[in-house]
């Protein structure tokens, strides 16, 4: 794939993890209320068809939105995943910019809820929401 623009305000990410490692690279986004995550899907990040994997959705959808959570917490605590849900609502094809915006609905004390959309150029192929286990981190 030839280089692409990067949108404005995405920086490489910074949180990368050794399953999101092979899809690299991830740019991520920061706003006051979470943390976007985009790419430029290629032909790493499809399945047989040649559309985005569901896995790799998955993934990004959990990472955003835990990173999301951990972020409204001010990166006191660390994120376990509880339940997750998601739901395929379209496809996104080799060349499109890809992004995870999540919205985290609560945090609370034990548990922080999320829910995300994933869009291909600006059109929703996704939807996900999550429930996270909050875990003080060791001092």
């Amino acid at each position: 794939m030839t280089q692409q623009k990067i949108p404005d305000g995405f920086e490489r990410q910074s949180a990368p993890s050794p399953l999101t490692a092979p899809w690299e690279p991830i740019y991520s986004k920061t706003t006051d209320d979470a943390i976007i995550l985009g790419l430029w899907l290629d032909t790493p990040h499809t399945n047989r068809r040649g559309f985005a994997h569901g896995g790799l959705i998955a993934a990004l959808t959990d990472k955003a939105m835990g990173h999301s959570c951990g972020h409204k917490l001010r990166g006191t605590h660390s994120l376990v995943t509880v339940s997750m849900s998601i739901d395929f609502i379209g496809s996104g094809q080799v060349g499109q910019w890809i992004t995870v915006e999540t919205d985290v609905i609560k945090t609370g004390r034990t548990l922080c809820f999320a829910q995300c959309v994933v869009r291909a150029d600006g059109d929703v192929i996704a939807r996900a929401n999550a429930t996270f286990r909050v875990v003080k981190k060791a001092a």
